[in-house]
């Protein structure tokens, strides 16, 4: 069944927000991106659905531009703490469903989470633990989290697991690490109990907390 696409306003189009407000574009969401700058709103008018001109403190201006028919709300900007936290109650106030804010502290993070915003995110600081555990680990190419302490690592086959089949590996046993699956280029071998022999640089789709993977990681 088709993914039926959704009706998204992102308040504030800096980097951050310019970027999740066209990728959503992109994937044939219906995007509302706001912003009080009138040169980012210009830069941006043609490729989303509407870029308004609107201060996010103004709680009128935005039920009038129909911000509280959208499903999510993004609330991009955080430098500006005193509008984030305004566009939030904003944004609670018209209804919107489902609130997702950028954070730039903890403190930040704890007065968001207390006005019921449904997801909190570090970009600057998630993306620079993603980065620190790429670099000290190089057979790490990439990672992104599922919440929950959980990570799932695109991890390349190092020469000492070369020949060895994922099932003999047993790495839920060895490791507490779950191995998704096998990737050889671009074919899928199969998932964790593929028997399929392991070749160098052969990709292991796996999962599990940043230290067990880690630890298996260092291991090798």
């Amino acid at each position: 069944m088709a993914r039926k696409n959704r009706s998204i306003a992102v308040l504030g189009l800096g980097n951050f927000g310019a970027m999740i407000a066209t990728e959503l574009a992109r994937f044939g969401n219906d995007v509302v991106g706001i912003d009080i700058d009138r040169k980012i709103v210009s830069d941006h008018a043609e490729k989303l659905s509407q870029a308004l001109i609107l201060d996010v403190r103004d709680e009128a201006a935005l039920r009038e531009a129909g911000v509280g028919d959208c499903e999510v709300a993004v609330v991009a900007m955080a430098s500006d703490i005193e509008a984030s936290i305004l566009s939030v109650m904003n944004l609670r106030l018209l209804g919107v469903k489902q609130i997702w804010a950028k954070a730039v502290s903890r403190t930040h993070h704890r007065i968001l989470s207390k006005l019921g915003v449904d997801r909190v995110v570090h970009p600057e600081e998630e993306i620079g633990r993603s980065l620190a555990q790429m670099i000290h680990n190089p057979l790490i190419r990439d990672l992104a989290s599922l919440g929950n302490g959980n990570y799932v690592v695109n991890f390349i086959v190092p020469e000492s697991l070369a020949g060895q089949r994922l099932d003999e590996l047993d790495l839920p046993a060895k490791h507490d690490v779950r191995a998704i699956g096998v990737m050889r280029g671009s074919d899928w071998l199969g998932g964790e109990t593929c028997a399929t022999p392991l070749d160098a640089d052969d990709k292991l789709i796996l999962l599990g907390t940043r230290p067990k993977l880690r630890t298996f990681a260092e291991g090798l």
